[in-house]
């Protein structure tokens, strides 16, 4: 009997769509406040959302990050650097960080109670580390804070948190979470994914954030290919107050998917590490699991993925640049170097500028970033009434 009880407890609590965020949003308008002389009558919303005349697209650079942290909790002094885009001095206008293992996944992290103490100090790294960095590109300019967080979520080990410019606050409309556990008994958290979604002027966006099934065995690919057709299956968000919003993670406008998915390479062990010592990746994507996935466009039918130009991400020893099970120590598993940690996105309107991993030591996995362009459609109207609101007469 116990086994029904703990997973109607679990999966009660997987249903909760509750989320932290920097403010508050009723999940149906635009946070302004308009003028008393401003024409109000210029915003008709029917104008807004159904004329398409009244409409134009302006590019907008969003910026995707995962890391498996392996359950080890980051210091106050951790350097998030890494995870972001140093190589670029502009900055991104959304950016979005998927954690797998933020807690360990044993049995009292699994089955009980979720703690937002890990969470808000991920969130406080990443809140120190983003506006630092606008500060630098605005040449040490002291500016109010120039990110704000939409949406932040936790279930077990993932966590997804999504940031965006200030200025584009006011035209975040409907943020909402869905959390899919596909774990131990095929509900709990361990395994799984939780999936974000927003709109940006009309544009809706969706990020799934997942940890999919472990193992490096022949066929095991079939359990994470099982996690992903759940996860597209019961991922459900709500349809908003005027009945419009898409309801599914394959029907909104920009669909990105992330997380430590857990692919390996379907070789034998000895050629895999004698590969990457080469660093022979295209021989190694050949036997990639997930570009075998992608190809044969099953689950991930109008699936992408980038060009990978760097090493695999998984497994390292701790604090080490040496892969796993490298040196034979006595008792180890054997863990084969693979691309575990990635970012794809579906259909189109989709433009990858970066792919690569950071260097950061703290766990077995090593993160990886991407960067990308897409085009937002944004209401002519509501674009006059942010010049408004940006210009000298409003401040």
């Amino acid at each position: 009997m116990w086994p029904r009880l703990v997973a109607s407890k679990v999966i009660k609590r997987l249903g909760s769509t509750n989320f932290v965020a920097d403010f508050s949003s009723d999940n149906s308008e635009y946070i302004v406040e308009i003028p008393p002389h401003f024409d109000k009558r210029s915003l008709c919303s029917d104008d807004i959302i159904f004329n398409h005349d009244l409409e134009e697209t302006q590019n907008f650079r969003v910026f995707v990050n995962t890391w498996n942290v392996g359950g080890v909790v980051p210091t106050e002094d951790f350097n998030v650097d890494d995870l972001l885009d140093t190589c670029h001095t502009s900055s991104c206008d959304v950016y979005v960080f998927g954690f797998q293992e933020v807690v360990p996944l044993r049995a009292t992290n699994v089955l009980g109670s979720e703690s937002g103490r890990i969470s808000a100090k991920w969130n406080c790294l990443i809140r120190e580390a983003l506006n630092k960095k606008e500060k630098e590109n605005n040449n040490g300019k002291l500016f109010p804070q120039e990110f704000n967080c939409i949406i932040s979520k936790q279930m077990v080990g993932i966590l997804i948190s999504v940031w965006v410019r200030n200025d584009l606050s006011s035209f975040i409309k409907n943020p909402s979470v869905s959390c899919v556990g596909c774990g131990i008994m095929g509900c709990l958290g361990n395994k799984g994914a939780v999936s974000v979604r927003f709109q940006l002027h009309q544009t809706s966006l969706c990020f799934v954030c997942s940890h999919l099934a472990s193992g490096g065995r022949e066929g095991d690919e079939k359990n994470r290919n099982s996690n992903v057709g759940e996860i597209f299956s019961r991922t459900f968000f709500p349809k908003g107050p005027s009945f419009e919003l898409p309801t599914k993670i394959l029907a909104h406008d920009r669909v990105i998917f992330l997380g430590d998915l857990n692919y390996r390479i379907s070789l034998p062990e000895l050629t895999t590490r004698l590969l990457v010592e080469k660093g022979e990746w295209n021989a190694l994507l050949e036997k990639d699991q997930l570009r075998m996935e992608l190809m044969d466009g099953q689950v991930f039918e109008g699936w992408h993925e980038g060009i990978i130009n760097f090493a695999p991400t998984y497994k390292y020893y701790p604090n080490s640049s040496e892969y796993y099970g490298r040196s034979e120590k006595r008792g180890e598993k054997k863990r084969s170097p693979a691309w575990c940690d990635r970012i794809i996105w579906y259909g189109e309107g989709l433009k990858q500028q970066l792919y690569d991993r950071g260097e950061s030591k703290l766990s077995d996995h090593r993160p990886v970033k991407a960067i990308f362009s897409t085009q937002i459609r944004v209401s002519k109207k509501l674009k006059k009434l942010q010049t408004f609101f940006l210009s000298e007469r409003f401040m």
